[in-house]
């Protein structure tokens, strides 16, 4: 299983799936510009750029599920644009967008009301406190200061450049949705604020046989808020791939 994170966040998001090395291979990712990997100076709002990502990360790991988080299912969805279902054995969507701009995969939820802007922003009196108030918006229950602190510092290492970059386009993906040929499942909290569940519905629908899983009373973070039904819906769905 390939993991892919959201945007301004890291490979550290799926530190409670790594109970699951036990039953499959992991490998998360950190995505150009974001956590240990390098930051070039373009590339944020380029398909081919993101597919290119992947594609070394699959060339490296060979077939696999690709996992992924928000601004991480559009970057699959990238992937599956310029190549197609190449090592590809099965797509989860967690909370994730497949289209970006004004396009109903792309649709943002209430979290980001007020922030968005100066979210961006390179001031870090103006950018901290809208980045504090995005993270305690993900979930639905509170998290724990020390944790809240840590997603603040992945999404601070991530330069106000590339915050705005990853924003800097708009793309839909339904004809890219409809030609996905492999086992997919997208997961979705009930109480998303950041990634509205219409895009779920939105992804669920145009994938051919999709399954739609929704999570009652979980936010944003399905991976950290139920981690046990969310490692099991994955260890099951990876299981079911390797059966095709």
């Amino acid at each position: 299983m390939v993991l892919v994170h959201g945007w301004a966040a890291s490979s550290a998001a799926w530190a409670n799936q790594l109970e699951l090395a036990a039953h499959h291979r992991l490998v998360a990712l950190d995505l150009r510009g974001h956590g240990e990997s390098d930051t070039p100076a373009a590339g944020y709002d380029e398909p081919a750029t993101w597919a290119g990502d992947i594609a070394a990360v699959l060339e490296h790991t060979g077939p696999a599920v690709l996992v992924g988080w928000s601004y991480g299912g559009l970057v699959i969805t990238d992937y599956l644009r310029e190549r197609g279902p190449k090592n590809v054995t099965g797509l989860v969507l967690v909370g994730a967008l497949t289209e970006i701009g004004d396009h109903p995969g792309g649709e943002v939820g209430p979290a980001w009301d007020g922030i968005m802007r100066p979210a961006l922003s390179e001031d870090p009196a103006v950018a901290v406190p809208a980045l504090v108030t995005l993270v305690t918006r993900m979930t639905v229950a509170p998290a724990s200061g020390p944790e809240v602190q840590r997603r603040l510092a992945d999404m601070l290492r991530v330069p106000p450049a590339v915050r705005r970059a990853l924003f800097r386009r708009s793309i839909g993906s339904a004809e890219v949705l409809a030609a996905v040929s492999v086992p997919a499942l997208v997961v979705h909290g009930e109480r998303d604020l950041v990634i509205s569940p219409r895009v779920a519905e939105y992804a669920a629908g145009k994938i051919p046989g999709a399954s739609l899983r929704w999570l009652p009373d979980v936010g944003h973070m399905p991976f950290a808020e139920e981690v046990e039904e969310f490692n099991a819906i994955l260890r099951a769905f990876a299981g079911s791939t390797t059966s095709h």
